[in-house]
């Protein structure tokens, strides 16, 4: 509910800061006083647009606050935790300020918002109906969750919703697979084709490697063989150029040297070691070459498997040593494809699965709602009939949808006929001002168990009416501020005397101008100024003997 409203510098009002209380709130006034600063002011917090000459001449700029307590408002809650702007508490705080020049900015929780996001929590904080933009009762949609709240469908509603979700998703994957068939069925035959090729070649990892090696040894086999054998000739060959001769002889000569210096010795110690190096080197090629065996057969056979290797890799744009990576990607993507006609199929039953599940629901949600609708009708009319509209024919239109709908499958419309024989048209186009506020009233009043709105505004529901019909719209009025906030800005005093709290708008004029203000009245200020409503003179103690006992009846 709205607990409390700060107004600074709008049209005719300086600074006025409002506490408000629960139940029926009248706001009453001269003519032409500015009844309608609060609601012009409660407008511009809940993201109505806003004029610049709604700032008071003078003033730079206009400030509005609107705090509301949301304890008993679960989807205000939920809207400012998704939008991260919670503040921690049960209350939350709506600013509007507007420049002279006609800049506007909003602010939740002390935090800068989109305007949209200022209308979007301010139509869930509160509900204004009157002759202004903000009437719910001409969204359809509004239409439909009264209804829905009315028939307490909530719950059926939810379980359409996500089988609707469920169906659109199924309908989506098979559509998906549907119009890509022919591209994925392609895709297939290449995948299944690459895949049996490099099975059947079953490259195992490091295998390239070694195959390699062992082609270019066997390769290079004649060649390696001649050349060891030339390297063992030079070591341990007959010939006097043999490295095994050299090295002997200079060991023999440098034996017979009688008197050696440090450095003859140490030549002649490494000459040694050569020696013992040079025969363990020839012994290695000696093995080398009595193990080596030539096989041209194992040679033609590592040549074709590199051949082979090397076309694949090439067809497919890569490194030979990738193509086991790409082995398994190719196995994989073509593994998830799986069979292409058959997860059609199966798509296709799991999409018709989810529409007639949904179906199911939704038949039973249309059955909910026709009979919902009927008991809305009747109560309706009950109590338009008390309102001065006995002519009046409120229905409840339901009108099926081409395509399913995560909302039914049927769009919910109120109608209304406010003459005999005028067929029934959507509220917009037939009623009034006033008859649209009254309708407003009925229906307000009639779900007012099941509306989740906590704080309503009416604004002229009593034009056009008076005497036995005022005094039912201030009963219907109190009713409902037993189970809601409701303000109303009325110029009946059968509507004023029911109120629980009482608001009074005064206007004064000198030299620098006009100004408005907007107090609460004491029970004998109550008493005042509904005699002032009544008609009578200033003082008459017949009206105030009048408004006395109207509010003793009440209270």
């Amino acid at each position: 509910m709205l607990t409390q409203l700060s107004i600074n510098n709008i049209t005719l009002v300086d600074q006025l800061i409002l506490e408000l209380d629960t139940g029926l709130t009248a706001i009453t006034g001269e003519t032409g006083a500015g009844k309608s600063i609060l609601l012009n002011a409660l407008g511009l917090a809940i993201g109505e647009r806003a004029d610049a000459d709604k700032v008071r001449k003078g003033a730079a700029k206009a400030d509005v606050y609107a705090s509301f307590d949301i304890a008993d408002i679960p989807a205000a809650q939920k809207w400012l935790q998704q939008q991260e702007l919670e503040n921690g508490d049960e209350e939350c705080l709506l600013r509007r300020v507007l420049s002279a020049e006609g800049r506007s900015r909003a602010f939740i929780n002390g935090k800068p918002v989109t305007l949209q996001q200022l209308k979007s929590l301010g139509e869930l904080l509160i509900d204004i109906h009157g002759q202004h933009e903000h009437q719910s009762l001409l969204k359809k949609e509004q239409h439909r969750r009264l209804l829905d709240n009315f028939g307490a469908l909530k719950p059926l509603l939810e379980k359409l919703k996500q089988a609707f979700k469920d169906y659109r998703q199924a309908q989506q994957r098979f559509i998906k697979r549907r119009d890509n068939a022919e591209e994925i069925s392609a895709r297939h035959q290449l995948l299944r084709y690459q895949v049996s090729e490099l099975d059947e070649l079953d490259l195992q990892e490091g295998e390239l490697e070694k195959i390699e090696q062992e082609q270019q040894q066997l390769a290079s086999a004649e060649d390696t063989l001649h050349k060891c054998q030339q390297v063992a000739d030079l070591c341990e060959g007959e010939s006097e150029y043999s490295l095994r001769q050299g090295l002997n002889q200079c060991l023999h000569l440098l034996g017979e040297i009688q008197s050696k210096s440090s450095s003859l010795n140490e030549a002649e110690s490494m000459l040694s070691q050569a020696l013992i190096q040079l025969e363990e080197a020839n012994g290695e090629i000696q093995r080398h070459v009595d193990s080596f065996e030539a096989d041209p057969e194992r040679l033609y056979e590592l040549e074709n498997r590199l051949s082979r290797v090397y076309d694949i890799a090439r067809k497919h744009r890569i490194d030979p040593t990738e193509l086991c990576q790409l082995h398994q990607q190719l196995s994989l993507e073509l593994a998830e494809l799986g069979n292409v006609d058959e997860d059609l199929d199966h798509l296709q039953q799991q999409a018709e699965a989810a529409l007639s599940h949904y179906q199911v629901l939704a038949g039973k949600l249309k059955q909910k709602r026709q009979t919902a609708a009927k008991k809305l009708q009747q109560d309706v009319n009950k109590q338009l009939q008390n309102l001065a509209m006995s002519n009046a024919n409120f229905e409840v239109a339901l009108i099926a949808l081409e395509e399913p709908s995560s909302k039914g499958s049927e769009e919910i419309e109120f109608l209304i006929a406010t003459n005999p024989g005028q067929e029934p048209k959507p509220l917009g186009k037939i009623a009034s001002g006033g008859e649209l506020s009254r309708i407003s009233l009925a229906i307000q009043v009639v779900t007012a168990q099941t509306s989740a709105a906590s704080s309503l505004v009416f604004d002229e529901v009593d034009v056009g009416i008076g005497g036995a019909t005022a005094n039912v719209v201030g009963q219907m009025l109190r009713q409902l501020g037993e189970r809601c906030q409701v303000l109303c800005v009325t110029h009946l005093p059968q509507v004023a005397s029911k109120a629980h709290q009482h608001l009074q708008v005064v206007k004064t004029t000198d030299k620098a101008g006009a100004a408005s203000s907007l107090s609460k009245l004491a029970e004998d200020e109550r008493v005042s100024e509904i005699a002032r409503m009544l008609g009578g003179e200033a003082g008459s103690e017949q009206a105030v003997a009048h408004a006395k006992e109207m509010l003793s009846v009440v209270h």
